[in-house]
């Protein structure tokens, strides 16, 4: 039966992940006498947690197929500090446009026929988080940036 700690290094060593995310793992298997904040704590003093470690993380994993706004929408949904957040969501937005492009290259490779086909193009980009003028700007064709 592993403890608290041996479950948060197991989890810690396949990703990052934040405090929060970790509590919320480690929760349901907290024991009799067993203390969670506790753990989470020696962990963070000891530099196993680092909120800026995760956010660099999730940008290289997730950066090459999703847009501005799904990333934000997950490095929210792990707790991080909005400030975090928000320099993360800046850093990302200059490269919206060409992101936005490979994948609709890798997915459709030419532009649609019709409007139907244009529309499909356009729900797809959104879907991953692309902003909307970036989303017009790819599958209108338009070049100039």
């Amino acid at each position: 039966m592993l403890s608290l700690k041996g479950r948060a290094l197991r989890l810690l060593a396949q990703r990052e992940h934040s405090r929060v995310e970790l509590a919320r793992k480690l929760a349901p298997h907290v024991q009799e006498g067993e203390d969670l904040d506790a753990v989470l704590d020696a962990l963070q003093a000891r530099g196993f947690i680092d909120e800026q470690r995760v956010v660099e993380s999730l940008l290289h994993r997730r950066a090459g197929k999703l847009g501005a706004a799904r990333i934000r929408q997950e490095l929210q949904a792990k707790g991080l500090d909005a400030a975090a957040v928000q320099q993360a969501v800046a850093q990302l937005q200059g490269s919206e446009l060409e992101r936005a492009r490979e994948v609709w290259r890798k997915k459709f490779g030419e532009p649609a026929a019709d409007a139907a086909g244009r529309a499909r193009q356009m729900r797809f980009l959104a879907a991953r988080g692309f902003g909307a003028e970036a989303i017009r700007r790819v599958v209108s064709g338009t070049e100039e940036d």
